[in-house]
């Protein structure tokens, strides 16, 4: 290679090297506020907060130059009245809280963790004379908490179009964490829930047999929410400095045991792309199950 052109070849790829380097470790507090306040929807008290986000809050901070301070809220009510009243940043929410959130403020994505697997399903005892959900009429079925968007809104959307009306054809029990229990011990005859909520069926009862009898449609990823007023500047910046790091900051969120079994064994990633329309799914299936935002 000639010499002028081996030095110009060197030279651009310093400079390339050089604005990577740049752009992987960006200062943005000229445009953000720094700190950055961020919470969670699902957990409480700021031990179990701290444990479960140290290492993102740590890899955000190298990536933005901004410090995530974390901040501890007792359940979506208050997490909506804070991001309403511009007393936090970012709030690590389910779909379910999302549409609650986008209809009493005004707020925008900034990602969201991407479940190609998240969705809901029923299940039944392998020897149940039940195939279908039709066939739950007259029966008791167990789902999880109320507002779950997998365990709860979407269950009753399902049963909904199948024909049932969720009040009068079939009795429910909101069993939260001991609707696994409840199915195994025989306390119901169906349950509601995730669609990976069969490896905790087998985890309790791993020489019993059970068959799925119905499944959703891939459900929108649990999405970081930004309050809107946060200025234009500083939520396009972000995006794009996020995303550049992409899997830096994944590697961080999943570095906790917390997080590590909620996404790493489902195939997830942080996803750049979702819109407040990518969520109307949960609206419909709210409407359709009679049951208010």
């Amino acid at each position: 290679m000639h010499k002028s052109l081996l030095a110009l070849a060197l030279s651009t790829a310093a400079t390339l090297a050089t604005t990577a380097t740049t752009y992987a470790n960006e200062d943005l507090s000229d445009i953000c506020p720094n700190p950055l306040r961020m919470a969670d929807t699902g957990i409480e008290g700021m031990g179990p907060l701290t444990e479960a986000f140290g290492p993102f809050a740590e890899a955000f901070e190298e990536t933005t130059g901004l410090e995530l301070k974390m901040f501890s809220l007792s359940n979506r009510t208050a997490a909506g009245t804070a991001l309403q009243y511009d007393d936090v940043d970012l709030v690590f929410a389910g779909p379910s809280e999302f549409v609650l959130f986008d209809r009493e403020s005004d707020i925008e994505i900034l990602f969201a963790i991407e479940r190609p697997h998240y969705g809901s399903s029923f299940y039944v005892p392998a020897d149940s004379d039940i195939e279908s959900l039709e066939d739950l009429a007259g029966n008791r079925v167990a789902l999880k908490d109320v507002g779950s968007t997998s365990g709860h809104i979407f269950p009753s959307q399902m049963l909904v179009d199948a024909g049932l009306d969720i009040n009068r054809d079939l009795e429910i029990i909101m069993a939260g964490d001991a609707r696994i229990a409840a199915l195994v011990n025989g306390d119901v005859d169906a349950m509601g829930g995730g669609n990976r909520d069969i490896d905790e069926i087998q985890a309790m009862d791993p020489n019993g047999e059970y068959r799925v009898i119905a499944t959703s449609d891939v459900l929108p990823g649990d999405p970081v929410v930004m309050r809107g007023s946060l200025d234009d500047a500083c939520k396009t910046a972000l995006r794009d400095t996020l995303n550049a790091n992409a899997d830096t900051l994944w590697s961080a969120l999943i570095a906790t045991e917390r997080n590590e079994g909620k996404f790493l064994n489902r195939d997830s990633s942080l996803g750049f792309d979702r819109t407040n329309e990518d969520y109307d799914v949960v609206r419909q299936a709210y409407e359709a199950a009679g049951i208010p935002l």
